[in-house]
Order: C-alpha cells, then structure tokens, then sequence
C-alpha cells in the first residue's frame, strides 16, 4: 500500500488550528504575572495612609488594604482571580482589573463584576509599630 502525501491545503489549516488554539490558551494566561501576594512578613508602609472606609493598592507588593473601620485592617490579594492580572485602581470601594475589567469590593474582596468568579483571596495584614506588614 502506498502512502498518499499530507494535502497542503490540511496541512494548512491543521498548522491555523494549532495556532489558534495556543493563542486562546496564552490570551488569559495573566498578563505576564505569575506570583501571588507575599508570604512573608513584607512592611507596606504607614498604617495612617489608609482611609477609613477606603483602601490602598500596593501594587509592587500585589496586595489591597482596606480600613473598615477605624483601626480595622483588611488584605487582599491584588492578583485578579479570574486571569491572573496585577489590579491596577482602587477607587473608593472598589478594585479594578484592567485586564479583562472584573471588579471587586476591596472591604471585602467579593467580586462586583466579572468575569471573575471568585473572590480576592484574603492576606494577612496588622499593624507593627504604625506600619502595616502584610504576610
């Protein structure tokens, strides 16, 4: 039996195919951030920086802190749960991802607006001798 030779016209779209799919696969694969929020005790900065009722991004340390209430402290990841982008904005209340546009409560971390479906993850966080150290 002799072996009929691969069509161009397969070969073709077999190579698009291929293509296509390694570009929807790298297209939400982060943003080119792939660490989270640190681990280990990391000083933020002065605890007073941080309104009451608001929150502060520290976007080099991938962490969001809120302030609740007065004296109450809050962390969170800055890493977007739905693609792995680095939050870009804290308004107010809220936590914006500029990636994809998901949206979250930074008193609380919970998702406002997709397509993330899950929460920001929590970071521990306290107050050492004014400053904030999260980890």
């Amino acid at each position: 039996m002799t072996e009929q030779p691969t069509c161009r016209r397969t070969l073709l779209q077999g190579a698009a195919l291929a293509g296509v799919a390694g570009l929807g696969l790298t297209a939400c694969s982060g943003g080119g951030t792939s660490s989270s929020a640190p681990t280990s005790p990391t000083e933020l900065g002065a605890a007073d920086q941080i309104p009451v009722g608001g929150a502060k991004l520290f976007r080099d340390d991938k962490v969001v802190v809120a302030q609740p209430s007065k004296g109450t402290y809050k962390g969170f990841s800055a890493v977007c749960t739905h693609a792995g982008c680095v939050v870009d904005n804290v308004e107010g209340t809220v936590i914006s991802c500029p990636c994809h546009g998901s949206r979250f409560n930074a008193l609380t971390g919970a998702v406002e607006q997709g397509p993330a479906a899950s929460p920001l993850p929590e970071v521990a966080v306290r107050v050492q001798g004014g400053k904030l150290v999260a980890g």
